[in-house]
């Protein structure tokens, strides 16, 4: 790059799922949004290709098959070199990468080397539905740009800050440490993100404001953040841990599983499926699209009723739990599809907690928004907010500041 060559402010970002691929392309310099899109039911001949032009154009969707992330790849490139961006361009500083578990060793952004990938691998017996995807995604963009930096943004690292008495298990130690079995936590993106900008909501700064976040969508995760640092999260070894989700079950007495062993004649492999993708809502009421399930409450289905319910005591478990960890609550974040857009879960998690100073303003709980927003009544000693989640500008944000600094893999865990 010579002296008259504007400085690269491009990041694309990439969750890559066993078979999808969603992807934003954002400059930092603004930052500003390209463009994004989604490739999903790869490998199969019923393949479909949204792209969105972000700066001016119309949605294009494109169908057939796409047979590896090989040929994903492929296909964004192409299709954001139509709008102009291909991912030739010298203005691409670099790919970001959602990767969902980094164990211990990863609490921070991290440049993708060969032992960076070795060590993602490793954790795959701890992530086998998505850490391989991760890997797959990585391994593509890799032979694609082989000259641009690739940097690992990990689920798990915000929440490497959890002391050793929330993070362990009260199983033996020994057996705990040669298993690497303790409290990772998930969506560590989303929490880092909607916690910093909880606290800029209330106008101060995030070491001075103590947050419970909950993320509330298919999947779904509490966590109790003080002064911007994370001490407490839901899920723990898997996401399978915590909240009541769309298809998980959340917390669940372990001996169930060895009851559906031994009367039920249950495998290992149908009993994770039964947790993880047959239960939650899903296996409560059979729907897991909380519009869906308000609908059929309002018409007096009572399975859609009891879900609900149990899907709110649940959550207010979690709520009084976390305030009773940080001793002093500024705020409580509601984000993801669900917090998000579902008022009336909002309304009903906070529902009798006014003791704990906790309160909902209807009004303000019924807009619709996509800016960050107070819903609690000024009255309220803890503020109610809805932050919306941004993990594709988390990532990208994280992965432009460690290419700029030049840090490189040093000294992050490595």
């Amino acid at each position: 790059m010579t002296s008259t060559d504007p400085t690269p402010s491009r990041v694309l970002v990439l969750n890559s799922g066993s078979s999808s691929v969603k992807y934003q392309l954002l400059d930092m310099a603004g930052p500003t949004r390209l463009a994004a899109g989604l490739v999903e039911r790869i490998g199969e001949e019923t393949s479909r290709l949204v792209h969105t032009p972000l700066t001016g154009g119309d949605k294009r969707e494109t169908h057939g098959p796409i047979a590896d992330h090989g040929a994903a790849l492929k296909a964004v490139s192409e299709e954001l070199a139509k709008d102009g961006l291909g991912l030739d361009s010298p203005e691409l500083a670099a790919i970001g990468h959602r990767v969902v578990h980094g164990g211990l060793k990863f609490s921070a952004p991290t440049v993708i080397t060969e032992e960076v990938m070795a060590e993602i691998e490793r954790l795959v017996p701890v992530a086998p539905l998505h850490n391989p995807a991760n890997i797959t995604g990585i391994r593509t963009a890799q032979a694609l740009r082989p000259d641009l930096p690739q940097v690992a943004v990990f689920d798990t690292a915000f929440h490497t800050t959890m002391p050793e008495h929330a993070a362990r298990y009260a199983i033996d130690v020994e057996t705990a440490d040669a298993h690497r079995i303790r409290r990772y936590g998930f969506h560590g993106t989303s929490h880092a993100y909607v916690s910093r900008e909880t606290a800029r909501l209330l106008g101060k700064d995030p070491s001075e404001v103590n947050v419970i976040v909950l993320h509330l969508g298919n999947g779904a995760s509490a966590s109790a953040v003080r002064g911007g640092v994370c001490v407490d999260t839901s899920m723990g070894l898997t996401p399978l841990e915590g909240l009541v989700m769309g298809t998980r079950s959340g917390d669940i007495d372990p001996a169930v599983t060895f009851h559906l062993e031994r009367v039920a004649g249950m495998s290992t492999d149908e009993i994770d499926v039964l947790l993880n993708k047959k239960s939650g809502l899903v296996g409560l009421c059979g729907d897991n699209d909380m519009r869906e399930i308000r609908r059929r409450m309002e018409a007096g289905d009572q399975r859609a009723v009891l879900a609900f319910d149990i899907y709110i005591h649940r959550l207010k478990k979690y709520i009084g739990a976390y305030y009773a960890v940080l001793g002093k609550v500024d705020a409580v974040a509601f984000t993801a599809g669900v917090g998000e857009n579902a008022a009336p879960v909002r309304e009903a998690a906070v529902l009798g907690l006014e003791e704990l100073g906790l309160a909902v303003d209807g009004e303000l709980n019924a807009v619709r928004s996509d800016a960050p927003r107070l819903i609690s009544p000024e009255y309220a000693r803890v503020a109610v907010a809805v932050v919306p989640t941004d993990e594709e500008l988390e990532i990208a944000t994280q992965t432009y500041a460690l290419v700029r600094s030049g840090d490189g893999a040093e000294g992050r865990g490595v």
